[in-house]
């Protein structure tokens, strides 16, 4: 499956943000809004530098981050505001255990991928990733190679999120 969008590079002074966890994502002052469409507007409200980001975020984009990405507490709001925002996926060179899993489990792409940050990749660049195999290409030109997801994880994607790939069971 071929998943295409624009591309988010968060990171500063040209260096891909590390530890960006869960209360950067979403601040927990917000974790008393149950709903998804409102926690939209607060991705990434205490993460320095791009408070602004729900504001310019569109449906289809893609993030790419450094490493331990969502490390901290385990927090569902910092996977849904995401998925309201209609973010596609997020690269990241490792993200934090917990929060990989509640991201398949919602139905949201996560890739690991220790090179990204070799791509080359720019905010605004569009971008379209191989979730079976990982490519990342940029202009039809491989700029990187993923870790794809496994045959469960993308099966849970396609479905939806692991309550609609369960029911597909009965």
């Amino acid at each position: 499956m071929i998943i295409e969008g624009r591309v988010w590079v968060i990171e500063k002074d040209g260096k891909l943000i590390d530890d960006i966890d869960t209360d950067m994502i979403y601040h927990n002052k917000y974790l008393h809004i149950t709903d998804k469409k409102e926690m939209a507007k607060y991705a990434f409200s205490n993460l320095p530098g791009w408070q602004d980001f729900p504001q310019k975020a569109r449906k289809g984009d893609i993030i790419i981050a450094g490493e331990n990405f969502g490390c901290g507490s385990s927090r569902q709001h910092a996977v849904d505001c995401f998925i309201s925002l209609g973010i596609e996926a997020i690269i990241a060179k490792s993200f934090g255990a917990i929060y990989k899993r509640n991201a398949i489990n919602s139905g949201l792409a996560v890739l690991e991928c220790k090179d990204i940050d070799k791509a080359g990749l720019k905010n605004g660049d569009i971008i379209e990733v191989n979730l079976d195999n990982g490519e990342v290409k940029k202009n039809g030109k491989i700029v990187a190679k993923a870790k794809p997801m496994n045959p469960v994880q993308a099966a849970i994607y396609r479905a939806g999120n692991l309550f609609a790939y369960a029911k597909s069971f009965r």
